[in-house]
């Protein structure tokens, strides 16, 4: 909680006491109410994740207070959508659960942000704009309810000069190799690999010193994008972002890429893929769109989930003063287009992008010195990133087909235990790990690689494409005999599953 007056109720002062007799308990007790003064004071108040001491706070009472939000249901444009109140939605009939079993089933999405301007009849207060600093997330709701409860920190974060220690330090030095273990990097940097490696590579870039980055703004930054993942999602957590970003960063470094992109193009680039997926949900857009999620209804059932990721990280991005020192149309340019890197892994809208980067190779037109197709080359790195897992060594690419099929399987359990149409490959009584990663592989991973091939055709190319179809190969020899962990065989060609389509697979990026 933030004062923005200097004074202070006298009420609120504790006197000190000597070391050996001080109260093990706040001299302000948890169920006390905030004094309604200071309530009433205008813009003296806004909650952080930190301020949780008098418990989370409701939108609605956010609302009413003098000079603190508003929101608008129907407003795409608004500053903060974030995940913040548990609720059950009542059109399916959803039985209310435990908070930590499937709590994406109970989220429901509020659009909250500061007034932009005048005249709005979603503000319930004629008090001056005031910029809210806070906002609960889904993520921090549920970690300021364990300190509220008593319970420790699940994963403290270390001090940065444990971050750069030892062994993570040694990783760092070979981040651009493509077999570079993010599972492991994230275990040696105790759970904090995204935070780690973006800040690495902006550092390695100069990046820090070009743009004239705050350092403790950036930090602040990168810690709340890695908070605002969700830990419980198998697959669309941090250390997807750090995987993808790590990816996005050897393909940063190819000669085509490297020899054209500007220092904006790197930044661009690097911040899209560790905010890509901020605020997953751990389940797909028409799990959203049949349960009458409110985000559907916001964005129109379309781009449901990347709008969100979007919107998400330009509320950071703002919340902590990341670009303020930039002129302001340079930071709202820097804003659209993240927007639009962001957008572009929307795997619905796979064949818009492949078709339109396939016909600039057959044309040979793509110009690098043009600025939109230095874009829309970003564009389609970060979309090789969002779902190189395939490409990745076996002993790496198991693994991430195990997570992805896990949240896909847990999307099914909560769809048959309610009673909706289980949605394709969600089910985990009639399929399997390698059925589903040998169709996403034919339908939807080869195509793109092919063609990211033709347009970057380096030995990073061909070492992602080998180990494709070795690992598509092992799927194979699963299927026909199932047996843990199979060694890869040799590269050959598995049979696909015809039914399986690109349509039909859900966000596995």
């Amino acid at each position: 909680m933030t004062l923005a007056s200097s004074r202070i109720p006298t009420e609120s002062i504790t006197v000190a006491k000597p070391l050996g007799i001080l109260p093990s308990h706040p001299s302000r007790e948890i169920s006390r109410p905030v004094p309604k003064h200071v309530l009433s004071r205008r813009g003296a108040i806004s909650f952080s994740s930190s301020s949780s001491l008098f418990g989370a706070p409701d939108p609605r009472q956010l609302s009413q207070r003098r000079g603190a939000i508003s929101y608008d249901s129907s407003d795409q444009t608004a500053l903060y959508i974030r995940m913040l109140d548990v609720r059950v939605r009542s059109q399916v009939g959803f039985e209310p659960e435990r908070r930590s079993s499937h709590p994406y089933l109970c989220i429901d999405f509020r659009n909250l942000h500061t007034r932009l301007g005048g005249g709005s009849e979603t503000t319930v207060s004629s008090a001056p704009e005031r910029r809210v600093r806070r906002l609960l997330s889904l993520q921090r709701f549920l970690h300021s309810s364990r300190l509220l409860r008593g319970l420790a920190q699940h994963n403290p974060l270390p001090i940065l000069d444990e971050d750069y220690s030892g062994q993570a330090r040694c990783m760092l030095e070979k981040v651009g190799n493509w077999n570079f273990d993010i599972f492991l990097f994230d275990r040696l940097t105790n759970g904090n690999s995204l935070i780690t490696l973006t800040f690495h590579l902006l550092d390695q870039y100069g990046l820090v010193e070009l743009f004239r980055l705050d350092v403790v703004r950036l930090w602040r930054f990168l810690v709340l994008v890695q908070d605002d993942y969700h830990a419980h999602n198998p697959y669309h957590n941090a250390v997807h972002a750090a995987d993808v970003t790590q990816a996005m960063y050897c393909y940063l470094r190819e000669p085509a890429l490297s020899k054209s992109l500007t220092s904006y193009d790197i930044l661009l680039g690097l911040l899209a893929a560790a905010t890509h997926d901020l605020d997953h949900p751990g389940v797909n857009q028409p799990f959203l769109i049949k349960t009458d999620h409110y985000l559907a209804s916001l964005y129109k059932n379309t781009s449901v989930l990347e709008n969100h990721h979007w919107k998400s990280a330009v509320g950071l991005i703002r919340e902590t003063g990341l670009f303020t020192h930039l002129p302001a149309e340079d930071s709202m340019s820097l804003e659209r287009d993240l927007g639009s890197l962001i957008l572009a892994t929307d795997i619905s809208r796979q064949n818009d992008y492949l078709s339109k980067f396939r016909l600039h190779l057959d044309q040979n037109n793509l110009c690098l010195s043009n600025a939109s197709h230095r874009h829309f080359v970003l564009q389609m790195a970060l979309k090789c990133a969002d779902i190189c897992n395939p490409c990745r060594p076996w002993e790496l690419s198991k693994q991430w087909s195990d997570k992805v099929t896990e949240e896909f399987f847990q999307q099914g359990d909560v769809e048959k235990k309610h009673n909706l149409e289980i949605s394709p490959l969600c089910d985990r009584a009639n399929n399997t790990v390698g059925k589903i990663q040998i169709g996403f592989m034919t339908y939807v991973a080869e195509p793109l690689f092919a063609e990211w091939s033709r347009f970057s055709d380096t030995r990073l190319s061909q070492t992602m494409l080998g180990h494709m179809g070795l690992n598509k190969a092992s799927w194979g020899s699963q299927e026909q005999s199932p047996s843990p962990d199979p060694p890869p065989p040799p590269l050959a060609q598995a049979s696909p599953k015809k039914n399986l389509r690109e349509g039909e697979y859900p966000d596995a990026s």
